[in-house]
């Protein structure tokens, strides 16, 4: 049974077969397929110890956060406890890949450079860990600048002193030995050296932003076939940061390069709020990069016809194919005809098109579609070959259908406690022996049938995991945020060209209806925050030498080493006790400085202007 406790993704993958969820993206992720058991993350108050009673593992964040291991069968239970108020499940999280400390207006010339080198705030950089050998993360004596490294994939925490130990081999092998933690992609260590690195090899022309900062670096993820890491190791990792912080006594700037797509993108999903409720927590600021999808062409966004109280009739759900007719009823009573060569005129004026196309071999693509609960429409949607099928929205829970060689999963969604809209959920995947969904467009009509916004927003998966070809034909590139860069207390970071100096057009981008807040953005709207450099920036790479890197990703740790000067100069230096969160956000965003071709702020793409470090200090 559905419960209202459950986010909608989590209801769908409880209703369908385990053989089944394999064959999607998403629907799996969380599950143990060895263990029989789910890994969700829920919101709750009071206590939870009755749940271990059932061999449920309890691990409490904060903030009334907790991670829960729930063997399958005890899953009914959760929606059965009162004090928990809502369950999600994990989401796969994905990095931002795709000099820039002139263009941050922080150079060796200027008077700033030497005064404010991040000493004594606490870097934190939760990614994919970092090459612990290079010089860029040690001290003038070679000793190392990272208090603290939790290698999730380890589960085991280092200290400074094993790391000091392993250095002092001599030899990077013998080191392994002692922590045997690496950054097997090199991520890590790009974003950290550009928050924080010390030059290294390269000099000071090569140092990073806040270069005598201190580290804590949590390396995230644990061994999976998907190979990525999940929303809920990210809230074990940000937990971790800001109980170390506070042990420590320090402020501490905390870096995220990565994100998702799923979601309503409105920061009410739990890993948002918990991360709004992070930011709270001791002396912190976190910064989180706007993503790369801008231009993959993952999302659409428009309005339907306004109908106002009357509509135009509803579309009697069912499939069909070629000529073979769904039937309308309502006032008009037409019938769709021939599908293939088109719907006649009268009825196409009334609907909206959305195409998308669907690449060769893609073994596997979902489709959010986010709409006001308050609308109704009815949603059809034809194959290539142009069979359909026709969406009664108003009938809740999971339906499945077939066209062509594509089973569809969809999920009806209901409005939950912490979300007004409504979520359409379709999970294409290719039917039982067969290896790959039918390629080509796939079309969406969306048929008013009673609309007071008309607004809608489709999303596909992060460009990552489908395939290139794989794409909406009439993209919008607004609100192509990814989760959680829509927390709100975050500071959003997109990317723009230093060379150029012009937005870098895969930065994921701020919000469509900005024009609906008295015809300007409001304060609480603007996302990104700024932007910082993004493309081709040089960085640290694992093997001890520096190559170029683009990405949003890239661009965030200029933002993060920038907030760790602004907190030396405030906390660490005495000049302002209360240079922390919020208060740091907006003097980053009063900094910021035009980009060629912006002429009016906040904007969508790079919300108050790029990174400016000289101009942020209140001085």
């Amino acid at each position: 049974m559905d419960s209202q406790k459950n986010e909608n993704l989590l209801n769908l993958a409880l209703d369908t077969p385990e053989a089944e969820r394999e064959r999607s993206l998403e629907l799996n992720v969380g599950f143990d397929r060895m263990e029989k058991t789910w890994e969700v993350i829920v919101k709750y108050h009071g206590s939870l110890h009755e749940l271990t009673l059932r061999r449920i593992v309890v691990e409490e964040l904060i903030a009334g956060y907790a991670i829960l291991t729930v063997p399958e069968s005890e899953m009914d239970i959760l929606t059965e406890t009162e004090q928990i108020e809502y369950v999600e499940k994990p989401k796969r999280l994905f990095f931002s890949d795709l000099a820039g400390n002139t263009a941050a207006c922080y150079t060796p010339n200027s008077p700033l450079f030497g005064n404010l080198t991040g000493k004594g705030v606490l870097v934190s950089i939760i990614d994919s860990g970092i090459s612990y050998w290079n010089q860029d993360f040690r001290r003038a004596d070679g000793t190392t600048r990272i208090l603290y490294l939790w290698d999730q994939v380890l589960d085991r925490e280092f200290d400074s002193r094993q790391i000091n130990e392993a250095l002092a081999t001599g030899s990077r092998e013998q080191a392994q030995q002692i922590v045997p933690s690496v950054d097997t992609t090199g991520h890590g260590t790009a974003v950290a050296g550009i928050a924080a690195g010390g030059g290294g090899t390269g000099g000071i022309a090569y140092a990073g932003v806040a270069r005598e900062s201190d580290l804590l670096i949590v390396r995230l993820g644990t061994p999976r076939a998907e190979s990525f890491p999940r929303t809920t190791e990210l809230m074990r990792a940000l937990t971790y940061t800001v109980d170390k912080a506070i042990e420590l006594q320090m402020p501490v700037a905390i870096n995220l390069s990565f994100g998702n797509t799923y979601g309503a993108h409105n920061g009410t999903s739990l890993l948002e709020r918990f991360l709004d409720n992070v930011s709270e927590i001791g002396r912190s600021v976190i910064c989180v990069g706007s993503g790369n999808e801008g231009a993959s062409g993952g999302h659409v966004g428009g309005s339907v016809a306004v109908t106002g109280q009357t509509g135009t009739g509803r579309a009697e759900a069912g499939t069909g194919s070629g000529s073979s007719a769904g039937s309308r009823g309502g006032q008009s009573g037409r019938a769709l005809t021939s599908l293939v060569g088109g719907i006649d005129d009268d009825v196409m004026q009334n609907m909206t098109r959305v195409e998308l196309v669907v690449g060769n071999y893609e073994t596997g693509v979902n489709i959010q579609l986010w709409k006001e609960y308050t609308d109704r429409y009815a949603v059809i949607l034809l194959s290539p070959a142009g069979e359909y099928l026709i969406v009664d929205t108003d009938q809740p829970g999971k339906q499945t259908y077939r066209l062509e060689q594509t089973q569809i999963l969809l999920y009806n969604g209901e409005p939950a406690p912490y979300l007004t809209s409504q979520e359409i959920y379709f999970d294409l995947l290719p039917v039982a022996g067969s290896r790959y969904l039918n390629s080509g467009v796939w079309t969406f009509l969306l048929e008013p049938i009673k609309t007071v916004t008309g607004n809608y927003t489709f999303y596909l998966p992060s460009g990552t995991v489908r395939n290139a070809q794989t794409r909406f034909v009439r993209p919008t590139p607004d609100v192509t945020l990814t989760i959680p860069s829509t927390a709100s207390k975050v500071i959003t970071v997109g990317a723009y060209d230093p060379v150029y100096e012009a937005y870098a057009d895969f930065s994921g981008r701020g919000y469509l209806y900005q024009e609906q807040v008295n015809s300007r953005t409001s304060d609480s709207f603007v996302k990104p925050d700024l932007v910082a450099p993004g493309v081709n920036v040089t960085a640290p790479d694992r093997d001890g030498g520096y190559s170029p890197v683009t990405g949003t990703s890239f661009a965030t740790p200029f933002v993060t080493g920038a907030a760790a000067l602004l907190m030396q100069w405030g906390i660490v230096n005495g000049n302002d006790p209360y240079l922390y969160g919020e208060k740091v956000k907006a003097y980053l965003r009063r900094g910021a400085k035009p980009i060629r071709g912006e002429t009016e702020y906040p904007n969508a793409r790079v919300g108050y202007g790029a990174l400016c470090v000289e101009n942020s200090l209140p001085l």
